[in-house]
């Protein structure tokens, strides 16, 4: 998908110059580093490198702990993981996090101009920003309307003699961005010595990543270290977005906690067996089951809200992000949805040597953003 806001980012975006065969996508996460470069040989995309860095370390705490390090403290990470991989492109497409940024939509009156949108929507994104609008960046993309299912088709044809029913509302997508975050990012870059091709939102670079061709309403589910991300997406766009409080990295707070063991440990014993637990730790698969089951009933009312609103049922989950990984969440999503489970594979959408497809297929969620940048700067 490519990313609409085209006013917004071309604004604070610093183009390089050139055009380049070579990509890199660089995701700053809330607990790591992520980083991916490719290129275009034969009308291809190639992958070149990747790889993660953690920044709990840089903090002076444990791999997977959520951390708010200064720009500097960034800058080295950044450095070292960019070093450690092996990347040679010096310019890259960053994304910004989600909780630096707002994305909602606002129903206004059909009868609207486009040309008057972009007058009402800051007062409109007023109601739902909760810092003055001078500290945000604003823009805004109209929804296209969807089509018609089959079943709708046969409505309407049965319903024929009855007059049309008129348009009352036209769906606009709204990204509010902080200033700060932006400026923080650019002060990244230039210390990094890199050149910033453009910034994104994390959300559209996922979806990139993500997707193929998805006809029905799809709800990704991105499982990140300190939120979980929901975005229900329709032919390639954002139709709803909502953010749950609580992570990866919370589950593996309640093991440290509930084994009164240390995180790092609590971390390995998380990754190592998941939801399928171990024989030493019975209780490990109810600690972890708590918060998974908190954050599906979260996405369950969000997805219920949405079918119930637009009359339209979302067939399928994608889940993506580090916590994707969690051994046996395919199993237990699949009792809690209404809907097709899929783990996420970004990778698929690049070549790579094929004694990698393994680990690729085992650790792509985690670099979504990263290729989702990456694709896009490709293009």
């Amino acid at each position: 998908m490519n990313n609409p806001f085209k006013n917004f980012f071309s604004r604070i975006t610093n183009f390089a110059a050139g055009t380049e065969d070579s990509a890199v996508g660089i995701d700053i996460g809330s607990s790591s580093i992520k980083v991916v470069e490719i290129r275009k040989k034969a009308g291809k995309a190639i992958l070149e490198t990747y790889g993660a860095i953690a920044l709990g370390p840089y903090d002076s705490l444990d791999a997977g702990t959520v951390t708010n390090l200064p720009v500097d403290k960034t800058v080295e990470a950044l450095k070292e993981v960019l070093k450690q991989s092996g990347v040679t492109s010096t310019g890259g497409a960053f994304a910004i996090p989600v909780q630096s940024s707002l994305v909602f939509t606002i129903e206004l009156p059909y009868q609207v101009k486009e040309a008057e949108i972009s007058s009402i929507v800051p007062t409109e994104a007023r109601k739902y920003i909760p810092v003055p609008i001078t500290e945000v960046s604003l823009d805004y993309f109209i929804l296209p309307e969807r089509e018609l299912s089959f079943e709708e088709m046969n409505t309407e044809v049965s319903n024929a003699d009855a007059p049309p029913k008129p348009k009352d509302k036209k769906t606009v997508l709204v990204v509010a961005t902080q200033n700060d975050a932006v400026s923080k990012y650019r002060s990244i870059v230039s210390q990094c010595r890199l050149a910033a091709s453009f910034f994104e939102i994390e959300i559209f670079s996922s979806i990139r990543s993500n997707f193929e061709h998805e006809l029905s309403p799809v709800l990704l589910l991105d499982l990140g270290a300190s939120r979980t991300k929901l975005s229900i997406v329709e032919f390639g766009m954002v139709r709803g977005y909502h953010t749950i409080e609580r992570g990866g990295a919370d589950i593996t707070q309640a093991i440290s906690q509930s084994l009164s063991i240390p995180f790092s440990e609590a971390e390995k014993m998380k990754k190592e067996f998941g939801l399928f637990g171990n024989g030493a730790e019975k209780s490990l698969p109810d600690i972890i089951k708590v918060h998974i089951d908190y954050i599906f009933s979260e996405a369950n009312n969000v997805l219920l809200g949405y079918e119930k609103k637009h009359n339209r049922t979302i067939n399928k989950v994608i889940f993506t992000g580090g916590g994707a990984l969690l051994k046996g969440l395919s199993e237990v999503a699949a009792n809690n949805f209404r809907a097709e489970i899929e783990i996420g594979h970004p990778f698929s959408k690049v070549s790579a040597p094929a004694f990698l497809e393994k680990v690729l297929l085992s650790m792509g969620p985690e670099f979504a953003v990263a290729l989702g940048l990456a694709l896009r700067k490709l293009q």
